[in-house]
């Protein structure tokens, strides 16, 4: 029998792929999501599916915000996916296909669909696993999970963020149709979304430093220039 890896064992290759020092706000993302993926992955009752995955993909490209180098936003992902043992190609591809379809249906007509027989369901990826969660004994609900479904109905109807009783009302019959926590998936989603308000906050924190930083070299090195104009006109 193969031996589960640790937390500490996950954390441990993820640092062997990406060397360089995070920043102590994003560092805390970065290992908040891995910390979780992980202790799912151990799970005996998760089971992957594209809905996770544009949790995933959707929790990481929003917290992820402002990170310098921009590059390096793809080098942690990819760092992240192997430490995780997590197709990543498979996880962006599932990930916008759902997103994609959604675009094309109102979240009513979602849940006409997702509520009918399987037989007269239409055949594509979203309706597919949204149907198995439905008919699933034991479906392993998680926030990585409630993240990817709440994108997808802000994608269906992006008046959802301004209207907290619609939006719960909408999230309370996912919750009866896919038998999902109720109460627990709008704690879930309510917590989502005020740390990204947060996050927003501290990234606003951070650039008004950097700029403050950056105005006083700025006007350390214009005096600079002063005291050796100076010095040179005296010789």
């Amino acid at each position: 029998m193969n031996k589960l890896r640790t937390v500490s064992e996950t954390k441990r290759e993820f640092y062997t792929h990406y060397t360089r020092p995070i920043n102590s706000v994003y560092r805390r993302v970065v290992e908040e999501l891995m910390v979780e993926m992980h202790l799912l992955s151990v799970n005996v009752e998760f089971c992957y599916n594209p809905i996770y995955a544009l949790g995933v993909i959707t929790s990481y490209q929003k917290f992820m915000e402002g990170y310098q180098p921009e590059n390096h936003k793809d080098l942690i992902l990819v760092s992240l996916s192997k430490a995780l043992d997590m197709d990543l190609q498979k996880y962006q591809s599932e990930a916008a296909q759902i997103l994609a379809l959604v675009k094309d249906k109102s979240i009513s007509d979602i849940l006409t669909q997702v509520e009918a027989k399987e037989s007269i369901r239409d055949s594509n990826i979203l309706l597919d696993t949204l149907t198995d969660i439905a008919h699933q004994e034991r479906f392993k609900y998680s926030r990585l999970f409630a993240t990817g479904l709440y994108t997808l109905l802000i994608e269906a109807d992006v008046d959802l963020i301004k209207n907290q009783e619609q939006r719960n009302q909408i999230l309370e019959k996912f919750a009866t149709t896919l038998k999902l926590p109720q109460e627990k998936l709008i704690k879930d989603l309510d917590a989502y979304r005020s740390n990204l308000d947060k996050m927003e906050q501290i990234l606003l924190v951070l650039e008004e430093a950097l700029e403050s930083e950056r105005k006083k070299r700025e006007k350390r090195e214009t005096e600079k220039e002063v005291a050796s104009a100076a010095e040179t006109s005296d010789t």
